[in-house]
């Protein structure tokens, strides 16, 4: 199971980053605190300090055709935002 999907690029995270030494990651629905605060030290070789998750629902679309109601969602994320030791920085866009 690899705990860690993709890192989050975007204007909110690259400012957070820049910032506050918050990291935003895409990770595995089940995977805990734990799991996540030992993958990302693992694989960029920091010290992480505290993390914090998120679980976002499934978003459900639905549309009428000849066919009748079709009826799909998409699948549930887990974001986890990473927060270093001071004097820490990984650099995201080097290792993807």
């Amino acid at each position: 199971m690899s705990v860690i999907i993709k890192p989050i690029i975007s204007e909110k995270a690259n400012s957070q980053s820049e910032l506050k030494g918050v990291y935003t990651f895409l990770v595995d629905t089940k995977a805990n605190k734990i799991q996540i605060k030992l993958a990302v030290e693992a694989a960029y070789s920091v010290k992480v300090e505290d993390v914090r998750t998120m679980i976002y629902a499934p978003k459900v679309s639905s549309k009428y055709t000849k066919k009748g109601l079709q009826v799909g969602k998409t699948n549930k994320l887990k974001k986890a935002l990473v927060q270093l030791v001071d004097g820490e920085t990984i650099d995201i866009f080097a290792t993807n």
